[in-house]
């Protein structure tokens, strides 16, 4: 779907930058596709009795029943699952644990949804994540309130829910106090770039609309293209237009999308925005070919130097780590605004949780598959995700005696700089065909330029209206 203490570094570890995020709704990656047909099947595997209620055994797991994980298998890779699968199999070595990587993860285990033998703990991810709506909305997902409650890994003192970064528990909720997914990467999305080739243009990251033309206009002088992206999968461009429309217009523009308002795409930030994104294209700014490439063909590009900037998460310094000089010195930034009118500050970017963990309703073996989560959200088991994957975890804290990597380093000083002025779009997290599909594709037809802004607006609208007329789809709200 990343040196010292966060809360020594003064941003992630503060109650008040997390706020405004949970306020504002919050999401990760966007998901794709629709589960069609989930709800029918009952399997034919019972379901697993209760284990024993002890200290070390809050959840009551029973010590003998298998485990089945099955895991997204992207730019996070899948050892630091694999090392605390190892965790849970030391702590119950009667249990078999059934763990499985994959990328298809709608495709292979829709079947099993619909047969009514899903596993007990998924990593709902990547490409083919399933909709989380549709699960949520025919009761295909178990509340982890239970998981939440239960004491931490490390202090019994503490509930697991006292240990998250704030807003990670509200993220897991559509409505109502029920938490359906727990979020276990904490993702910065920005304007990544290589701060050595920045230097070498004898330029600093642009803060406004013209800086930024004018370091594209630096680099393709010298052969370098200002931006690619991953364009066969356009739904990245939105982790930085998205953040770029709230700057320009406020959060409300933001707010009225997610909620599929009548004309909420026809808000003039929404104009102005997609109009700056075209005339990269137009200005000749975009690395050519781009239309065709995928994330990692692009990521690739990009770490070659042939193109200064691109949209990303922070899995990107993992997922790039083998095409990616040893002084590239990776750094992140908010996304550029436009000038001194914008509603919002400079600095002002999409930071969330990734990676989203799921307990199937029908799952055989729920305590197994909330006890694997508690253990991945131990102390031990959070650092050493972060120093393995190079991301910051859901756990709040797990970096201390870490050095941290420059684009970690680069995170952190983001989110210090953005305070409280992190947004975080929830369409993609309730409507993941219209997200993914529909206004993805409106948004690659209009960064590929065969489509004007005001054609682009027109289609995002199109769909949004079509998808809030749709009785058959469940429908969310932000407050």
């Amino acid at each position: 779907m990343g040196s010292t203490s966060v809360h020594e570094n003064g941003g992630l570890g503060r109650r008040k930058l997390m706020k405004r995020s949970a306020a504002l709704g919050l999401m990760t990656v966007p998901a794709v596709g629709f589960l069609s047909s989930c709800a029918s099947g009952d399997g034919d595997k019972k379901e697993a009795e209760k284990g024993t209620k002890s200290e070390k055994n809050p959840l009551a797991v029973n010590e003998t029943a298998e485990l089945d994980f099955v895991l997204f298998n992207g730019g996070f890779g899948d050892q630091y699952a694999r090392d605390a699968v190892k965790v849970y199999e030391k702590n119950f070595p009667k249990a078999k644990v059934k763990f499985h990587a994959t990328q298809a993860i709608q495709t292979e285990l829709q079947p099993r949804f619909n047969g009514g033998t899903p596993p007990d703990l998924i990593d709902n991810s990547g490409k083919e994540q399933m909709d989380m709506g549709v699960l949520v909305a025919q009761k295909q997902l178990h509340d982890l309130t239970e998981l939440l409650d239960a004491p931490s890994y490390d202090d019994p003192k503490k509930k697991v829910r006292d240990t998250l970064r704030p807003g990670i528990v509200e993220m897991g909720q559509f409505e109502g106090s029920p938490v359906w997914m727990l979020y276990y990467a904490y993702t910065v999305y920005g304007v990544w770039y290589s701060q050595k080739l920045l230097n070498s243009l004898d330029a600093e990251y642009p803060e406004t609309w013209d800086q930024m033309l004018a370091v594209c206009e630096k680099a393709k002088k010298k052969g370098i293209a200002g931006w690619t992206y991953a364009g066969v999968h356009p739904y990245y461009i939105p982790f930085t237009l998205y953040p770029m429309i709230a700057k320009r217009g406020g959060p409300d523009v933001i707010k009225a999308i997610d909620n599929l308002e009548p004309n909420a795409w026809k808000h003039p930030a929404v104009k102005d925005c997609f109009e700056r994104y075209y005339e990269l294209k137009k200005k000749g700014y975009v690395l050519d070919g781009t239309p065709g490439l995928d994330h990692i063909q692009s990521q690739t590009k990009w770490t070659e130097g042939k193109a200064l900037f691109i949209p990303n998460g922070s899995w990107v310094e993992n997922e790039a780590a083998n095409t990616m000089p040893k002084d590239f010195d990776l750094a992140v930034s908010a996304p550029t605004g436009i000038d001194s009118s914008d509603k919002m500050p400079f600095g002002t970017l999409w930071a969330s949780g990734g990676e989203p963990f799921i307990v199937p309703s029908k799952a055989k073996n729920k305590a197994g598959g909330m006890e694997q989560l508690r253990i991945m959200l131990g102390a031990d088991s959070s650092r050493n995700f972060t120093k393995a994957v190079k991301s910051l975890s859901a756990f709040d804290g797990g970096t201390d005696g870490i050095e941290l990597t420059p684009g970690m380093k680069s995170v952190v000083a983001a989110l210090e700089k953005a305070g409280t002025n992190v947004v975080n779009p929830r369409l993609g997290d309730w409507y993941a065909a219209l997200q993914k599909e529909k206004i993805g594709a409106a948004l690659g037809e209009l960064m590929a330029g065969r489509i004007t802004p005001a054609e682009a607006i027109k289609k995002a609208q199109k769909v949004a209206d079509e998808t809030a007329k749709d009785d058959s789809i469940k429908k969310f709200k932000r407050q």
